[in-house]
């Protein structure tokens, strides 16, 4: 091979070396591993404080999370700064193998102090409601728009023990990713992947790398 092929392999080897290296803008945009974080669980780019959810993209290196229960396929990096507006645990169904606990969030105007009450918050068979006496808050579609109900799927022993900490009113953030489950005989949850959808299928099921009270 001459000097001239030699340069253009190295030239060639150095530009994929640097495409795929955290210097490179087409890398994929996930957060490095701090130390003593579980690496089966990296947690995705980090939303901003207050600034709505963010979902990012999988990169494809990230593989399925196999669990006892189900195997969690991610569809999406999540995460979000709100307020806990409610949680309900959950010891009963299927779902309670994987997810024990429920929280509705509110970003926005939604996460101001005293909007659970303002609402009449309640949660229920795995779903969040709300009603109002007299003049809404905040326009009916805004509040559909900043809250969700989530089902969280805790990482670990840890993100585990701090969830169950979290109480109503107080300030949260989780870094995780959306998934859906798949279970070896066919049964199958799937997270929503639109903060701006309502009704069935609109809760997001997250996998949680990490939960933090503010």
């Amino acid at each position: 091979m001459s000097l001239r092929s030699w340069l253009v392999l190295a030239l060639a080897v150095a530009a994929i070396g640097w495409w795929f290296s955290p210097l490179s803008p087409h890398a994929p945009a996930v957060a490095a591993l701090a130390p003593g974080v579980d690496p089966r669980c990296p947690p995705p780019p980090r939303v901003a404080s207050g600034k709505p959810p963010l979902q990012s993209a999988v990169p494809a290196t990230l593989q399925p999370f196999r669990l006892a229960a189900a195997q969690l396929q991610p569809l999406a990096g999540f995460s979000v700064e709100a307020r806990v507006l409610s949680r309900k645990d959950y010891r009963r169904g299927r779902e309670a193998q994987l997810s024990p606990t429920d929280l509705a969030l509110g970003w926005g105007a939604m996460a101001a102090r005293g909007m659970a009450e303002r609402l009449d918050v309640s949660q229920s068979g795995r779903w969040y409601r709300y009603r109002w006496s007299g003049e809404a808050p905040l326009p009916p579609r805004e509040i559909a728009r900043s809250s969700a109900n989530m089902h969280l799927i805790p990482a670990d022993a840890a993100t585990a023990a701090a969830l169950r900490d979290v109480r109503a009113g107080e300030r949260v953030r989780i870094d995780g990713w959306l998934v859906e489950a798949d279970a070896p005989d066919g049964w199958r949850w799937r997270s929503s992947l639109s903060r701006d959808d309502t009704g069935a299928g609109a809760c997001e099921l997250v996998y949680v790398c990490a939960i933090s009270r503010e």
